[in-house]
This record gives structure tokens, sequence and C-alpha cells, in this order.
């Protein structure tokens, strides 16, 4: 009779495990095989359930498809490695599983806000890197599960490292990201469904008032940097505001986009790259970042 653990799911990967095994080999090449087996075994005594992943671990899935987990392999992150969990967190949602997409809307709000507090600087992030979750299924709940993992994953590549930037940042760095991500979280966390402006003028308004606040909070911070480009960063970004300010008060649709326009422009990423050289801080604008304002 076989068994069967509960297993989590993870969004994007599949890292199921049963077994490991090695396979035969031809005799003339007993090098490469031993080195097969030594390979092997490593993994298989590196394998950890997914029910113990700690935050900080580096690990390889076992397995690239969409699906659930019950393995993955740990690894010492100055190893190559395809993931490293940078957030984790508990639901409570009461005895009954709450079902697959309430809890992956959960994860979806969550996940984000944790990985920033492990790595807060996303622009630092290695190239090919997206956030990922194990969360559990309805099986796993039935278990007591609640836990979530949040990770960075490359899905088509690895890196080298821990993420863990959050320690080695200096204060001036650390005030200039919180500012910085809860402008850009009040975005696109308020961001509307409808596309344009006069199908929900009301749900944008709401949009820039939060956008706004950010952006007061972040410019408070940067008054306390030294710094000529942080100090032109800190007046583009108070015009911003302004701007932002006007369009949430806006009367109508035409009175929204003559603010909303420069009021965008105003946050585009490509505004900080000087103050973030100053700053000692990444410069590359990420590449969906890039997209979205050069659209």
């Amino acid at each position: 009779m076989a068994i069967r653990a509960p297993y989590r799911s993870l969004r994007g990967i599949s890292a199921v495990v049963a077994l490991l095994a090695i396979g035969a080999v031809g005799c003339s090449d007993v090098s490469d095989a031993v080195d097969s087996a030594k390979d092997g075994a490593k993994k298989v005594a590196r394998q950890r359930s997914v029910f113990s992943l700690d935050l900080g671990d580096c690990y390889n899935p076992n397995g690239k498809a969409e699906g659930t987990a019950y393995a993955v392999e740990i690894v010492p992150c100055d190893e190559a490695h395809e993931g490293q969990v940078v957030g984790e967190f508990a639901i409570d949602e009461g005895k009954e599983y709450p079902g697959d997409d309430e809890v992956a809307a959960i994860a979806d709000e969550r996940c984000p806000v944790e990985a920033q507090k492990y790595a807060p600087d996303t622009w630092a992030l290695p190239k090919g890197v997206e956030l990922y979750y194990y969360t559990p299924t309805k099986e796993s709940w039935a278990t007591g599960d609640r836990a979530v993992s949040c990770t960075y994953t490359a899905e088509k590549s690895t890196f080298k490292g821990s993420l863990d930037t959050v320690k080695s940042l200096e204060p001036e760095q650390a005030t200039y990201l919180e500012g910085s991500n809860a402008v850009y979280e009040a975005l696109w966390a308020n961001q509307p469904e409808k596309d344009t402006i006069e199908d929900d003028l009301a749900g944008y308004k709401v949009q820039a008032k939060a956008v706004a606040a950010a952006l007061d909070a972040h410019v408070k911070g940067l008054g306390d940097i030294e710094g000529a480009e942080v100090g032109k960063l800190r007046a583009t970004l108070t015009k911003a505001a302004g701007n932002w300010k006007k369009a949430a008060n806006a009367a109508d649709a035409d009175a929204f986009y003559t603010a909303y326009e420069p009021a965008f422009t105003d946050i585009d990423p490509n505004e900080s790259v000087a103050a973030r050289k100053e700053l000692g801080l990444a410069t590359t604008v990420p590449a969906d970042e890039a997209e979205v304002w050069a659209s």
C-alpha cells in the first residue's frame, strides 16, 4: 500500500517528488557513472519537505510545470540555485478551506509585502527572477497546513547568493526604498479594473489619492537625505504629488486627464536613476517597469 503525504501547490512551478533513481550506464564510462551517482546521492540527501521550508532557504524545485510539490532540493545559497524563500506567513481563514482562488488571492496580496521586507530593492534582483509562492491545498489544509512560503524563483536560469539585502542597507538607502516601494504599491494595488477613466472615474480618483499620500510620505523621507540628485528627485516627486492630488479631486474625466499625464510621467522610474546611483543602489530599471512607461 502506498501512502501519500499531503502536498502543497506552487504557482507556476511543480516540484512533485516520489522517488529519485539513478539509471544504469555503460561500462565504458565508469567515471561519469560514479560522478552521476554522487550527484544523485547528494540531491537525495538535500531533499526536504515543502512543509519545512524556512525563510532564507535556497532551493531547486524538482520540476518545472505548474502543479503540486512534495519536496525541494535545499542547497547552500552560494551554489547556483533556482529559488529562495523570501517571505512566509500563515493564512487565518477559519476551519474550512477557502478555495484555490481565495488562497491565491491572499498570497498575491501578501507575498509582495513579505518579499520586500527581505529584499527591498527589486531593481537588484537577478535577471529573470519572479515572485512565486507555495500554498496549502485542500488536502494539506485538512491536516492543519496554513503556511504560505513566498519565493523568488528563476524559471529559466539560476542565480548565486542570498537575496537577503535588508540587513546590508544603510539607513538612507532603507528610507528611500521604503518610500519608493510604497508609491508603486499604491499605484498598482489600487489600479481599477476598467481600462478607461471615463468608465470608472471614481476608481481612478481613489487610486490617485492613494498615490498622492504615498508620494507625500516619500518626499518627507527624502528631506532627511543629503545629495544633489536626491534633492532633484524630491522636487520632481513634490510636483508629481501635486498633480496626483489634482487628479484625485478632478470634477470630470477631462480634468483628471489633464492632471494625470504629468503626474504619471513624473513617477517614471527612470526619473530616479540618478538619485539611486547617488545612494549606491541598483540603477537598472526592471524591464517590466520600463515597458509600462515606454508605452
